[in-house]
């Protein structure tokens, strides 16, 4: 039987929005993480049978199909493919799930999965424009108005009774935790330094070692005036992008190559898309079904920081123990380019679970339109 495993897992640093990655093309951005990788992994990009790549902004300079120009001005050979997926803030560990299905039904030997967003350059909504994505039928079902996931954050506080300064005390753990990451060094293996015409960006730009409380609670709540949402306990508006290189056990053997993780259970559900934000919540209870797996049978959990209330209202259904949630800080601290984020997050708990002998770690992230995907990763000796 064929499996799926992880040989290199690499990510760029995460940008603030006008910051030191905002002078980087997407495509650009995206081919030089595919370059860190192939080097990181002694990789003939010649063998790689698809580049798997998530892209949630498909506007402008993200058009185009931005794997296949990744690849292209990754230098890799023309006969190289590349496919862009969108499942929204997902997008990227849709595209690990896709390439690990498709190595284990043998389409694929080689594959790479990743994405990039460079919301700098294309802000969120711009593939839309002036125009509405839904139509008469979606109204008539869920009435007029697009959803707005700052709204679904604040309904999600209120339905779980979370108050102000449990998400700002929750985000500024995040901060503090991914500042005590990067200080020993956690993320070094996994951060490949972009060159931009500014010099070498090495380190994610969005980590606020001195995030207070008392300055959190400064911040205004724009989605409600009497709300608890800030800017402060969501994520941040990034840019980035990450990459993973997936085959089998046995080809990975023949090439000399070390697997850091199999893929061991991936799944996707859908969820309330007006409230947008609880998917994660069902999607783990369908990954543990699958795997077999009980809770406690994971060591690290990732539930990506798209709000705080997303985190907290997981953890309250779970009751997981607090170091074991997202335990190098999350998107409120690091960032999160969407198209990049599940990748990101991939890597960050693969590359976790190795320094910390952990296991089994579970990543699961909330989406646009109301879904969830959720992967459980197995470390290999």
């Amino acid at each position: 039987m064929r499996d799926a495993v992880v040989v290199a897992a690499v990510r760029s640093p995460v940008g603030k929005r006008a910051g030191a990655l905002s002078g980087v093309h997407p495509a650009d951005l995206s081919a030089r993480v595919l370059s860190a990788l192939a080097e990181r992994a002694s990789l003939d990009p010649s063998i790689v049978d698809d580049v798997v790549w998530g892209c949630v902004s498909q506007a402008g300079e993200q058009t185009f199909d931005i794997a296949r120009t990744a690849a292209l001005s990754a230098g890799w050979p023309e006969s190289v493919p590349g496919t862009t997926v969108d499942r929204q803030c997902g997008s990227s560990q849709q595209a690990v799930h896709f390439a690990a299905a498709g190595v284990v039904a043998g389409h694929y030997d080689v594959v790479v999965a990743g994405g990039v967003e460079s919301m700098s350059r294309v802000p969120m909504g711009s593939a839309s424009g002036d125009q509405s994505p839904l139509g008469e039928l979606y109204a008539e079902r869920y009435g007029d108005g697009q959803p707005n996931q700052g709204l679904g954050a604040e309904r999600i506080a209120r339905e779980w009774s979370f108050g102000r300064g449990e998400l700002d005390a929750y985000a500024e753990r995040s901060h503090h935790r991914a500042a005590a990451a990067a200080a020993r060094g956690a993320f070094d293996a996994q951060i490949a330094a972009i060159e931009t015409a500014e010099g070498l960006v090495t380190s994610d730009e969005g980590v606020r070692p001195d995030c207070s409380i008392e300055a959190l609670a400064k911040l205004r709540t724009p989605f409600l005036a009497d709300g608890v949402i800030s800017a402060g306990n969501s994520s941040q508006i990034s840019d980035g992008a990450a990459a993973l290189l997936i085959t089998t056990s046995d080809i990975a053997g023949a090439h000399g190559w070390t697997p850091l993780a199999r893929v061991h259970t991936a799944v996707v559900v859908g969820s309330d898309p007006n409230i947008m934000l609880t998917g994660p919540i069902p999607a783990t209870a369908k990954a543990l079904a699958k795997s077999g797996l009980r809770l406690d049978d994971i060591g690290a959990f990732e539930v990506n920081e798209a709000f705080a209330s997303v985190p907290l209202a997981w953890q309250a259904e779970y009751a997981v123990p607090e170091p074991a949630l997202n335990p190098v800080g999350g998107a409120i601290a690091l960032g999160h380019p969407l198209g990049g984020s599940g990748a990101r997050i991939a890597t960050t708990l693969i590359h976790h679970m190795a320094d910390n002998g952990i296991r089994f770690g579970l990543q699961t992230m909330c989406e646009g339109g109301g879904q969830a995907n959720a992967t459980i990763y197995e470390l290999l000796p």
